[in-house]
């Protein structure tokens, strides 16, 4: 359940302004680590501000969409959402000049099919990427376990895609004034779609999300929900029915406002990445291999039930399949 869960204990974030103080902070560390003898101007040339990466984040969701809408076999929409919510939370508390975000980005895609039991082999995924797939094999075993660290091994990720199954069924059940509400399921889809590149799923509840989709599709297709919301959902609690509504016109305008990045403007920054990246971090450098594999033994020294989180289970089973991922 949400409402126990680690998304809900350690990955939402209480407005906007904390989700960007957090993306400050890593910006700020990176920056103040690797140009420590520049003046002001000197750093402001060199690296990246946090308005830069943000744009290049939302960029490469793009491209996380994109690689997930070619995959065969064609991938559960519950398994791109999750693939997104690791990507956003990687780079929440990580500068995207600390870590490669290519590199990144396609692991947490294979992560996210594992953990949602999308059962593909490396063979089948690695198929679904250009160029030397031996390699991007590597690459992807290489930053696997750093993915789960940064993630904290908190990996059960609950999309906005259930809660509204159940709002749907409900809507059909306890609401039958409103005639076959499943010609609301593009509008809702569409926003839905939408809602991953902004904030939001980082700071409200995904049944709070699913309840937007709905009030926006019916809005935007000239219909009217808000008998369902105010006499039957919320008839006896006022108090989280205003809670909701706020919270349903900043989800929207949060969609509202999504801009895709210019591609111009994506080169440039780009460019100016590979100026000011850390090298060390690239998974095919010694020093990262030999980071990672003290990490994997430090991993294997634990001894069972001392794991950092609910999830231990699943990371044990994870990181004692590694080796045998390798072989495929």
């Amino acid at each position: 359940m949400f409402a126990t869960s680690t998304q809900r204990s350690f990955w939402m974030f209480k407005d906007e302004n904390d989700v960007s103080n957090a993306r400050l902070s890593a910006n700020i560390k990176y920056i103040s680590s690797r140009g420590r003898n520049m003046t002001a101007e000197e750093r402001e040339l060199q690296f990246l501000n946090v308005t830069e990466e943000k744009i290049l984040i939302m960029s490469y969701e793009y491209q996380l969409r994109d690689f997930c809408r070619k995959f065969l076999p064609p991938m559960p929409r519950y398994v791109i959402g999750t693939a997104l919510h690791y990507l956003k939370r990687f780079y929440v508390n990580n500068s995207v000049m600390d870590y490669p975000p290519k590199e990144i980005l396609v692991t947490c895609v294979y992560l996210a099919c594992k953990v949602e039991e999308f059962n593909v082999s490396m063979d089948q995924f690695v198929g679904n990427l250009k160029g030397d797939r031996e390699k991007a094999a590597s690459i992807i075993l290489n930053n696997e376990l750093l993915l789960m660290q940064q993630l904290d091994y908190q990996l059960t990720v609950h999309n906005p895609f259930r809660p509204l199954e159940g709002l749907m069924i409900d809507m059909k059940t306890r609401f039958p004034t409103f005639s076959d509400p499943e010609r609301l399921r593009s509008g809702i889809d569409e926003f839905l779609e939408q809602v991953f590149y902004t904030d939001a799923i980082l700071i409200y509840s995904p049944s709070q999300i699913s309840l937007a989709a709905i009030i926006h599709s019916a809005s935007t297709s000239k219909e009217n929900v808000d008998e369902y919301i105010t006499k039957i959902l919320f008839s006896e609690d006022q108090k989280r029915l205003l809670n909701l509504i706020e919270a349903v016109k900043k989800i929207r305008v949060m969609v509202r406002n999504v801009q895709t990045p210019h591609r111009d403007v994506i080169k440039a920054l780009e460019k100016k990445l590979q100026l000011c990246c850390n090298t060390d971090n690239n998974s095919e450098s010694p020093a990262f291999k030999k980071r990672m594999k003290q990490s994997f033994d430090d991993e294997e020294s634990f001894e069972d039930g001392q794991y950092p989180s609910a999830d231990s289970d699943q990371v044990r089973s994870m990181l004692m399949g590694m080796s045998e991922m390798g072989k495929i």
